[in-house]
């Protein structure tokens, strides 16, 4: 059973949660979810495994080494993790008006995080 969860997330936090909630059951590798959040490695890394270690993420090494690359580790959100992001998630968009995680905003920029509407 996963340890004291905060009723609230960073952004940072918020976003890889809403991925890995996008397909709960598909695991994803690390270099995925940092393309698909915008996220650096010294930061999504970290977060990772703190969501492992609160049990709303589970993670595993890939069953088999491919040839030319290491083995990945891989994540999925679990089923504890998939109710408490849905409720952070909601708490966290309580206007309705806030940009998506991942969507672009005008100039082509990447939105790591639940952000603000962009104003120009």
């Amino acid at each position: 059973m996963a340890v004291g969860h905060r009723s609230s997330f960073s952004a940072q936090t918020l976003a890889i949660l809403a991925e890995l909630c996008a397909t709960p059951s598909r695991w994803r590798h690390g270099y995925g979810l940092a393309r698909a959040t915008g996220l650096k490695s010294g930061t999504l890394y970290p977060v990772l495994i703190r969501l492992a270690d609160r049990g709303l993420v589970e993670a595993c090494w890939e069953d088999e080494q491919p040839s030319g690359r290491p083995r990945r580790h891989l994540y999925r959100i679990t089923a504890e993790g998939l109710a408490v992001t849905t409720t952070a998630l909601a708490q966290a968009r309580p206007a309705g008006d806030q940009v998506k995680a991942g969507s672009r905003v005008p100039g082509g920029r990447r939105v790591a995080a639940e952000a603000a509407p962009w104003t120009g």
